[in-house]
């Protein structure tokens, strides 16, 4: 019996080890490999441009993403369809308070709430994005791949200006803009690359 109880008593020590959930581990971004790529659209055509991650990191259990945040430096905004002062130019009105108010609102911060593995490389990702101060839930669809000992999570995500209150040259906001009005909607690529 006690020869009987002692086996009982491994197997369930086994078994308790063995079921315990995997550590999540918290993976730095290799900022210099991530990019945020955004593009905006017009009437009469569209721009697109970089901004800098200026801090991000991702959360894992094993190999399944669990969760992740980062933050984008808004001073660091750059054209990449256009050149000299037209270039200038542009960049300068998205950092003004027209757009983005840059001088009082220097970061965008986006923070997962929930993320979902729908089998291989795919997650549907829920999360709050913070833009010009304020706050606004927001979903999109990513993938996530191994590349030689690093993480790589990529979306493209497509988000609405009026919900953060930028108006300049909306519809949402102003009547009869005509060939100038700036769409609502704009995309932002992301990638990010864990660190070694």
């Amino acid at each position: 019996m006690a020869k009987l109880f002692s086996t009982i008593m491994l197997l369930t020590l086994a078994f308790g080890i063995s079921a315990k959930d995997p550590q999540t581990l918290n993976s730095k971004v290799n900022l210099q490999e991530s990019t945020i790529a955004w593009t905006g659209y017009k009437v009469t055509g569209k721009h697109n441009g970089l901004v800098n991650l200026k801090s991000a990191s991702l959360n894992f259990e094993g190999n399944i993403l669990k969760g992740g945040s980062f933050e984008i430096d808004m001073t660091s905004i750059s054209c990449l369809d256009m050149t000299g002062e037209y270039a200038t130019k542009l960049v300068n009105h998205l950092k003004s308070d027209d757009f983005f108010g840059v001088a009082n609102h220097p970061v965008v911060s986006f923070a997962t709430t929930k993320v979902v593995h729908q089998g291989q490389d795919l997650y549907k990702i829920e999360g709050n994005l913070t833009i010009k101060g304020v706050t606004k839930p927001i979903r999109f669809n990513s993938k996530v791949k191994d590349m030689d000992g690093q993480k790589q999570l990529t979306a493209q995500i497509k988000l609405d200006r009026a919900d953060f209150n930028v108006k300049y040259g909306s519809g949402s906001f102003f009547d009869n803009l005509g060939d100038k009005t700036i769409y609502d909607e704009f995309d932002i690529n992301v990638t990010l690359v864990t660190a070694k």
